[in-house]
């Protein structure tokens, strides 16, 4: 087939102008990534080579070899990989699967540095090159291909790309770097090899250079020793050398690696420019033998919410890759975990359909998912150190790497808090540990750092029940009404204003024996906290208001259920709740607006009798008006907007007038 000249999709070309002109501030991350992208592809003929063994051709060692020409300017990096077809090297690099690149250039932030991370999360390395390249060459068979059914592609990283048949003899790809003059840099051996110890050296593959040794200059004069010489310089000798460890990081005993290295493993799973929070690294033996390395981020990614996307570990089997998101080893709610599980039991050809049935793929999931929650538990524990004096005055000493985790579950939760609760839902052998690591704001503490735990040991005597309020935000509830008799009587509330949590607390009911209450759900019972008075004169005045309850009953029968007077307000007139086992007004919005079936239920509005307002109804020629705008203002005191916003608007105007 003769030379043709395609144009890149839109996206791509919008890329590749930011990359050339904007993203200079960390230049080495592009050999990180082509370094990675041949590691996989000798993975993946590593996989496919299962069945078929035919492929590795005359050549089963795999290898990554890095050369430069300082006369060309250019500089290869070679794999003896899977290689492309024509049609693979036109989808591969001309394109961009889904919406990765609109994605990419939604979340750049005007920091070239932080940009320039952003490259590897988004699937699109390859187009790194360009970075110090004003032209990209690539040459590529796939294995099993005939040698004259290699391909050529050109781009100079501008619109259009050129693609040729050509004869290569050797499978897998070649990527030439025309360097840039301000890229000149990497035309040197040692300067290589730093970056690529930096990024790659746990890569399990052999990274080759060709070796060098100093060869003096000629002789200005040959037939005068003292005559001075040309300059010298590094020649290369022919022979290839290995320049990374070539051995996965996993596989090597804890005490060869250094904190470091494991933080440089991370960032190169990950592609994330951040060091990770915390890591544990682990060989698990019994019935099941596998290797774990699994790391918590310090950051969310920006697709954390994106349920459609791929999440989970890399899988290893006997050292061999098997696949990059193997979600059946790692519960959904843990989906934020990076890592590598290398199994010594399941078989080379194992399917992401055989991983959900397998009773491995079930022991490898359980013990990693423990093993997650007691690094949380770790980090929980040590979250808020308290040094005690003893008695005589000296003050425990801090351990140094206790020291080192304080504050950190509290970022975690920060970024991750949310994601965590929904194992209350999925995880139900796990329920009481991850209750333990729940934290949320109170009405004692804005911050969000109270677990249930530290709110039972400072309920008050009589005390029966945690209570807790959910709501859009921690303002609103603040603020609710329905806190008012809890503020007043100085009970504590926990404050929740996660999406998740009034779904999650559906799968939590008690903690350590202690029931859960909504201060929005049923009549308000503190029980022994409230004293016999209080009942007395709540009883009396319930019944001295009957006749206005069945009036505001009739008037708002098409918006209540019920309306009864309430103990729970103190200075508020009136508030919405719903019945014990009815879904909250909250969590029906919530359901509309994400365009769910919400079933259709009325709320029970509660009206504190001793307010002026409330007891302006009695005998108001203005009932039925005052009547809809106290239901009215009691559903915007929760977040709620009422049904007819113009027709309350005007009901309030009138009474003004």
């Amino acid at each position: 087939m003769s030379k043709q000249t395609l144009s890149f999709q839109a996206e791509v070309a919008q890329l590749l102008h930011l990359v050339t002109h904007s993203l200079y501030s960390n230049q080495e991350i592009f050999l990180r990534e082509l370094i990675s992208n041949a590691s996989d592809a000798c993975d993946k003929l590593r996989f496919e080579a299962l069945d078929k063994p035919a492929l590795y051709e005359d050549a089963p060692n795999l290898e990554v070899r890095v050369t430069f020409d300082k006369a060309a300017k250019t500089l290869t990096i070679t794999d003896n990989g899977i290689g492309m077809s024509q049609q693979e090297a036109i989808d591969h690099l001309g394109t961009i699967a889904k919406s990765g690149t609109k994605d990419f250039m939604g979340k750049l932030s005007g920091d070239q540095k932080q940009d320039a991370q952003l490259i590897g999360q988004f699937g699109v390395g390859f187009y790194s090159g360009f970075i110090v390249a004003d032209k990209i060459t690539v040459e590529s068979r796939r294995a099993g291909l005939k040698a004259d059914e290699g391909v050529r592609w050109i781009s100079g990283g501008t619109g259009d790309f050129e693609v040729e048949t050509i004869t290569r003899a050797q499978r897998g790809t070649s990527i030439i770097l025309h360097l840039r003059d301000d890229a000149e840099e990497y035309l040197n051996a040692w300067k290589l090899k730093q970056v690529i110890a930096k990024y790659s050296d746990h890569i399990s593959l052999p990274i080759l250079m060709e070796k060098e040794e100093w060869k003096d200059g000629e002789l200005i004069n040959p037939s005068d020793e003292n005559g001075g010489r040309q300059p010298g310089g590094m020649v290369k000798t022919g022979e290839w050398e290995t320049i990374n460890k070539a051995s996965a990081l996993w596989t090597r005993p804890k005490k060869d690696i250094t904190e470091e290295q494991y933080a440089d493993f991370y960032k190169t799973i990950s592609h994330d420019h951040e060091a990770p929070l915390t890591w544990a690294h682990n060989r698990v033996e019994g019935n099941t033998e596998y290797t774990q390395l699994l790391y918590i981020p310090a950051k969310a990614p920006f697709d954390l919410w994106n349920r459609d996307k791929k999440a989970g570990v890399k899988l290893y089997v006997k050292r061999v890759f098997i696949m990059d998101d193997a979600e059946a080893l790692m519960p959904t709610y843990l989906r934020f975990v990076k890592g590598v599980i290398d199994s010594a039991d399941l078989p080379l050809n194992v399917s992401r359909e055989l991983l959900q049935e397998s009773r491995d793929v079930r022991s490898i999931r359980e013990g990693s998912t423990k093993r997650v929650l007691s690094m949380l538990e770790d980090l929980a524990k040590h979250d808020k150190h308290d040094a005690s004096a003893g008695a005589d005055g000296v003050t425990d000493v801090v351990d140094a790497d206790d020291k080192a985790k304080e504050g950190k579950y509290t970022a975690f939760y920060a970024e991750f808090g949310a994601v965590l609760k929904e194992g209350l839902g999925e995880d139900f052998g796990n329920r009481e540990r991850l209750a333990k690591l729940l934290r949320f704001a109170s009405t004692t503490s804005d911050a969000v750092t109270v677990g249930f735990a530290d709110y039972k040991a400072r309920m008050k005597e009589g005390q029966e029940a945690i209570y807790y309020i959910t709501a859009d935000t921690l303002a609103a509830a603040k603020n609710s009404p329905q806190l008012e008799v809890f503020k007043k009587k100085g009970i504590e509330v926990l404050l929740m204003t996660d999406r998740v949590d009034e779904w999650a607390l559906n799968y939590l009911h008690e903690f350590d024996g202690t029931p859960l209450q909504s201060v929005a759900k049923g009549a308000v019972d503190l029980g022994k906290l409230q004293d016999e008075a209080e009942k007395k004169a709540a009883e009396e005045a319930a019944e001295a208001f009957k006749p206005v309850l069945a009036k505001l009953k009739e008037a708002l029968k098409d918006k209540a259920e019920d309306v009864r007077v309430t103990t729970r307000l103190v200075d508020s007139p009136a508030c919405l709740v719903v019945q014990d086992d009815g879904m909250s007004t909250q969590l029906a919005r919530m359901l509309k607006q994400a365009g769910q079936q919400a079933p259709e239920t009325k709320p029970v509005l509660e009206v504190n009798a001793e307010h002026a307002l409330v007891k302006k109804l009695d005998g108001s020629v203005h009932f039925h008006d005052l009547a809809h705008i106290l239901f009215d203002q009691a559903l915007l005191a929760e977040g709620g907007l009422p049904e007819d916003p113009a027709a309350y608007v005007k009901r309030v105007n009138a009474l003004l007038a």
